[in-house]
């Protein structure tokens, strides 16, 4: 359990890993996957790329970016 004085780790993009690991697609419930590169979170199923923005993923349809584009 953390609490206030227990430091985040940040991973990839500046994200907690254990945040990774419970994050799904909004869109189609199904996994993601972490693209380093593009601090993206891919869905593969919904073909959409959520970003990450100061370590902070944006989970909202409006924000992805279509993978058939």
């Amino acid at each position: 359990m953390t609490d206030a004085t227990t430091p985040l780790k940040t991973g990839p993009c500046g994200v907690d890993p254990r945040l990774l690991e419970l994050l799904i697609c909004p869109v189609s419930r199904g996994p993601l996957r972490l693209d380093t590169e593009a601090c993206e979170l891919i869905s593969d199923k919904a073909k959409l790329a959520y970003p990450i923005r100061d370590g902070m993923p944006i989970m909202l349809e409006s924000e992805a970016r279509d993978l058939n584009e």
